[in-house]
């Protein structure tokens, strides 16, 4: 029976165009993440930066295959472990999704800092085991529960790079909506941020494609209209997307606020976005709205909930710049193995917007 398993298994592996790939699958706060295991081709460059350029100039024919459909959909959101080029960092990470490769993602930090115990990457202690995972935009230091006796791994903090505004109160001219105010915050990635009020909307209660619209639009507007700038990197140096929130950044800060996330090519964050709320806090801080160790609520359009808090002040070049505390908890759903067979028109997918 063994042998002729085997033979099976050497005959399918003949007809395929790739190398099995082999991932494991998370979710956190709904938002989902494929996390690859084995399979994937060496990524080549000295620094995570260029890894990612060389996995968007080598190997964008895999993140189509393992994001697209039939394999994925158009708001799957995947990472590649890499090796890290800063010391202190267990492993480096490469984000993947329907447009290409983003510099930060906070809801993946908070299932792979799950994932780094669960797998052995990381060996757990009690209470809280420190995971260092090296994004392309910097060192991000995750922290996970960890209870000694049942082995198993629980809630997610992590600590950002330096977080600031960009830009505050901006106007920007759009042809749907009129002229717009936004905030444009940098949290590992940049995003405007605006009241979903501007556009006749709710976020609790407007339908998902109408705010889909706004923020789309808005990131298009914006991008035409804003040159943005970041102190270390130029590749960082580029819009993600736009957050558009219920408005309660001026609130009492005990009060949740309730947001969705548009980056990307119009992917809708199911949850409240790491990243996201890591720009929103610095906004609010650079706004005078909150201070230091002053918690927030944050809940996406599933009603999962982050937490988020600037915990210290720092620069990031010339910029006034916090460190963001964001929580959260991420969950298992399951195992795959992608393959992709020679003859098959459709080996690196499709997209149905």
């Amino acid at each position: 029976m063994a042998s002729d398993n085997d033979a099976k298994k050497a005959k399918l592996e003949s007809h395929l165009l790739y190398a099995e790939i082999k991932t494991v699958e998370m979710h956190t706060g709904g938002e989902p993440l494929r996390i690859i295991t084995s399979g994937f081709p060496d990524v080549e460059g000295s620094t995570v930066l260029a890894k990612r350029r060389y996995c968007r100039e080598k190997l964008d024919h895999l993140r189509k295959m393992l994001i697209f459909e039939p394999r994925g959909h158009y708001n799957m959101y995947g990472a590649i472990l890499v090796e890290a080029d800063i010391k202190e960092a267990d492993f480096g990470v490469i984000f993947i999704h329907n447009e290409g490769y983003s510099t930060m993602c906070g809801h993946a930090i908070i299932a792979l800092g799950r994932y780094a115990l669960d797998y052995g990457i990381v060996k757990g202690v009690a209470p809280e085991t420190q995971v260092n995972i090296q994004c392309p935009c910097g060192l991000v230091r995750a922290f996970v529960q960890y209870d000694e006796n049942t082995k198993q791994s629980g809630r997610v903090r992590f600590e950002s790079v330096p977080a600031f505004a960009f830009s505050t109160q901006l106007e920007i001219e759009t042809e749907k909506y009129g002229n717009v105010i936004v905030d444009i915050g940098y949290g590992g990635a940049f995003y405007a941020v605006a009241h979903a009020s501007q556009f006749g909307l709710n976020v609790r209660e407007s339908r998902t494609r109408d705010l889909v619209d706004a923020a789309s639009h808005v990131t298009e507007c914006a991008k035409r209209q804003v040159q943005l700038s970041h102190p270390v990197d130029d590749d960082l140096a580029f819009l993600y997307g736009t957050i558009v929130t219920d408005g309660k950044d001026e609130f009492d800060a005990k009060e949740p606020t309730a947001n969705i996330c548009v980056f990307a090519d119009d992917e809708v964050d199911r949850s409240p976005t790491g990243s996201g709320v890591t720009a929103r806090i610095a906004i609010q801080h650079r706004r005078g709205l909150i201070q230091l160790n002053q918690l927030r609520h944050f809940e996406s359009i599933v009603n999962s909930r982050f937490t988020g808090k600037a915990i210290r002040t720092t620069r990031c070049g010339d910029f006034p710049a916090v460190v963001v505390e964001v929580s959260g908890r991420a969950y298992y759903t399951g195992t795959a193995t992608f393959t992709a067979e020679t003859d098959d028109e459709r080996a690196e997918g499709f997209l149905l917007h």
